[in-house]
């Protein structure tokens, strides 16, 4: 074969791989449809969002692909983050929304974590938002100081904020809570509570129950006694953050870092190693979806605050929490560590 040939056979071989190297986020996103993945059951406050932004987001990404939700609980989201991490394809067409607390595990070096949080590639999230800790009228428990008196049962989904902010108060700010887990999700115990089964809700963000449960908050049917986060909510002003109520600065660090992922809200990602066009695509498209009219006016009429935070921005405050000192992650590790657990169904 002439060298010309040779040049055109190599040329023609080439042009495929080529083709597809450059083919734009349009080009790929066009016709297709995305699933984007719960950490949780529907009816609670994930699911809401991920509704909400299933709904809105394919209008802002190049080739306006269709987005349905696929709920996939188990193990606090780990279930998920695990999957998007080694078995999703890496194209940027797997998208996910699991739990916040999962780079505040990781930071603690939970066994159970078998993902790097940081290698994620994170999209945006559309509530920076605070954990409050909630429990049920019947209890009589009302505040913190009457948290310190009497004992209530929580639901828990597992190792994640729902047990660990009840067990990091009963270490450092004397409660008696006592933390049932093994329910699916949100939803799950809040029924609980409505039967008598469980008394309190040790995390849920806030703008949820305003979204959710509007009545029991009216009806008086639901104290928030605490709130996790590092400023107060606007329209919590009375309600103490639990960092503000530690009595030491070992223990206060350690809270702090337990509210930090109020920050991480409610986070959209995609898999390690997405192609960057497909990443600064999804991620342009996720900020102009949090301002549009259409997207503000439905979370309005739903009850879903929104206070976005960029993809960029999120994967930095996921880093940071990863990377806080061992010393700090020793101690919140220490407070968070029951010395019983119970599980869903057994007797407390």
């Amino acid at each position: 074969m002439t060298a010309p040939r040779i040049v055109f056979a190599l040329a023609a071989s080439l042009a495929p791989a080529l083709a597809g190297a450059q083919t734009t986020p349009a080009d790929f996103y066009r016709g297709k449809t995305l699933e984007l993945n719960v950490g949780y059951t529907p009816g609670g406050g994930y699911d809401a969002y991920a509704r909400l932004v299933a709904r809105h987001l394919g209008e802002f990404i190049p080739g306006k692909p269709q987005i349905v939700v696929k709920n996939v609980p188990g193990g606090g989201g780990r279930v998920l983050m695990g999957y998007m991490s080694n078995v999703a394809t890496r194209d940027g067409s797997a998208l996910a929304l699991a739990d916040q607390s999962l780079p505040l595990q990781q930071a603690m070096r939970d066994p159970s974590i078998h993902f790097d949080a940081r290698a994620l590639t994170y999209v945006g999230n559309p509530d920076a938002d605070n954990n409050t800790v909630a429990t049920w009228h019947a209890t009589g428990v009302r505040t913190i100081e009457d948290a310190r008196k009497k004992e209530v049962i929580v639901g828990s989904t597992g190792p994640n904020t729902s047990s660990q902010i009840p067990w990091a108060m009963n270490a450092t700010l004397g409660t008696k809570f006592r933390v049932v887990s093994g329910y699916p999700g949100g939803n799950e115990i809040n029924l609980s509570m409505e039967n008598g089964e469980t008394g309190a809700r040790g995390s849920s963000p806030w703008s949820t129950w305003k979204a959710t449960k509007p009545d029991w908050l009216r009806d008086g049917k639901l104290f928030i006694i605490a709130q996790v986060g590092l400023t107060r909510a606007a329209d919590l002003p009375d309600v103490p953050l639990i960092m503000d109520l530690a009595t030491n600065e070992a223990d206060r660090a350690a809270l702090r870092l337990l509210s930090a992922p109020a920050t991480v809200g409610r986070p959209f990602f995609t898999t390690p190693g997405a192609p960057a066009d497909r990443v600064r695509a999804l991620r342009e498209a996720f900020s102009a979806m949090v301002k549009s009219p259409a997207f503000l006016e439905e979370a309005r009429k739903l009850s879903l605050d929104i206070n976005p935070v960029s993809g960029e921005d999120l994967q930095k405050i996921v880093v940071d929490i990863i990377d806080t000192p061992k010393a700090i992650a020793d101690r919140l590790t220490e407070i968070i560590s029951p010395p019983e657990a119970i599980q869903q169904g057994s007797k407390p």
